[in-house]
């Protein structure tokens, strides 16, 4: 249809302005590199770190380039229904990451070739990202590519941006805990470790979840569908807080079982897997925060306000780095990751309050009768994980590494259908059915 041709025509030209705006960016923070990696990274000043930081963020520049049309073809696909592949996107560049460490940490070259291999793999994730985007079966969602700049582009640009960088709260944050703890490589490794490893699940839960809501609220807003907003605010509070509970829980009593099993070995001593299981811990209380946003901030998205989920990230930034200069003054890597984690329970309460001022909340009976018992269902397993670390030495000790990863695979498996399990005998629908009832939610 004629109108199928102009969307297809305008994404087109949305796609091609930001990919080729980007591309100018990426090309442009190459050149200036070392000054932003000088403010960035004080404590690198006047260090050989410095010019091996330059060269490996060099070597990661190519992802920004490929960020920013991964973000239109995601936007695309959400509008077109395609939820799974949107879903699995961002899941496989985490992937991509950990499965190149943990070769690495296996096979390990010298360190020098090790950063510059896992910088590498940043670009090369992106591109796995786009790949899987751009190489779907189906029609062409955006045709012809083409570069403009003119006032339609120009104000869809003007609400996106705010939009686009509300979504990258989580990495400002630690970026800016990486910048408080520049002047301890030790430390910024270890938040590097355990950063990657807390993004896995917030991926899996905080994208997947997010690329559902968006749409239903936004038809069920413009439709004025009271009902149809409820239903889809409850479903999606009911997946934050299913899906970011247990795995919030099976991070915080597993952190040093997965980072021995992943990392320790090489330079990564067993000092370091304390120290990076520590920072583990911390860094998850931030994810339930960082899925609360995913699931608020398409309320906002939905009414055209951008700026309010912008607002709750800068601030949230703002206190983070406050924070982590008293915190990590005092207590180190640890304080710093406490600080990020107060700084994303900051952007999540400032959008509860501020969406409870403007237009409200509202969860249905349903949702009433069912966090309870999610919440009761996600402490039930993480306190059958606690025991289950407690009768198996191995997950402890020296073991050999193939019968540490099959007793915590089998560990991992066990909570998961626990917990299924419970949320059964709790009365509590499956979330594939909770999924679908999003979908379905302007019915």
């Amino acid at each position: 249809t004629d109108g199928a041709v102009a969307a297809a025509a305008f994404a087109g030209r949305v796609l091609g302005t930001v990919t080729a705006a980007l591309i100018v960016a990426t090309a442009l923070l190459a050149l200036v590199m070392p000054l932003v990696i000088a403010a960035l990274a004080p404590g690198f000043a006047g260090r050989d770190t410095l010019q091996l930081a330059v060269d490996n963020a060099r070597l990661m520049l190519p992802y920004l380039a490929f960020a920013g049309p991964v973000t239109v073809m995601m936007a695309l696909l959400n509008a077109k229904g395609r939820f799974a592949l949107t879903a699995f996107s961002p899941l496989l560049f985490n992937i991509a990451l950990i499965a190149v460490m943990a070769v690495l940490l296996v096979a390990p070259p010298d360190a020098v070739q090790a950063a510059q291999i896992v910088a590498a793999t940043v670009g090369i994730a992106g591109l796995l990202q786009l790949s899987v985007l751009v190489l779907r079966r189906g029609e062409n969602i955006a045709a012809p590519l083409r570069i403009s700049f003119d006032a339609e582009i120009r104000g869809f640009l003007a609400k996106a941006a705010p939009g686009m960088m509300a979504s990258s709260a989580p990495q400002l944050l630690m970026v800016a805990g990486a910048i408080i703890a520049s002047s301890s490589p030790s430390a910024v490794s270890w938040l590097y470790f355990a950063n990657r490893l807390v993004e896995l699940p917030l991926g899996i839960v905080g994208v997947a979840m997010g690329t559902v809501l968006i749409p239903e609220l936004t038809r069920a807003v413009r439709g004025d569908d009271r009902t149809a907003v409820a239903h889809a605010e409850s479903r999606g509070l009911e997946l934050a807080v299913g899906l970011a509970l247990p795995a919030t829980l099976g991070l915080i009593v597993l952190s040093e079982p997965i980072v021995r099993l992943l990392f320790e070995r090489g330079a990564f001593t067993a000092d370091d897997t304390q120290a990076t299981a520590r920072a583990l811990m911390w860094l998850t209380l931030a994810l339930p925060a960082h899925v609360l946003v995913k699931a608020l901030s398409p309320a906002f998205f939905a009414r055209e306000d951008t700026m309010t989920p912008l607002i709750a990230a800068l601030l949230g930034v703002v206190l983070a780095v406050a924070l982590a200069y008293l915190l990590g003054h005092w207590y180190g890597a640890d304080g710093i990751a406490a600080a990020i984690a107060l700084g994303a329970w900051s952007m999540a309460f400032r959008l509860i309050r501020r969406g409870a001022e403007t237009f409200g909340f509202s969860i249905d009976a349903s949702a009433k009768r069912r966090l309870p018992r999610i919440a009761l269902a996600a402490l039930a397993m993480g306190a059958l994980l606690w025991l289950a670390t407690r009768s198996l030495p191995a997950l402890a000790s020296d073991a050999h590494g193939l019968v540490q990863a099959v007793l915590l695979l089998a560990v991992i498996a066990t909570g998961i259908m626990a917990y299924g399990l419970l949320l059964r005998l709790f009365g509590v629908i499956g979330w594939r059915e909770a999924v679908n009832a999003v979908r379905q939610s302007k019915g």
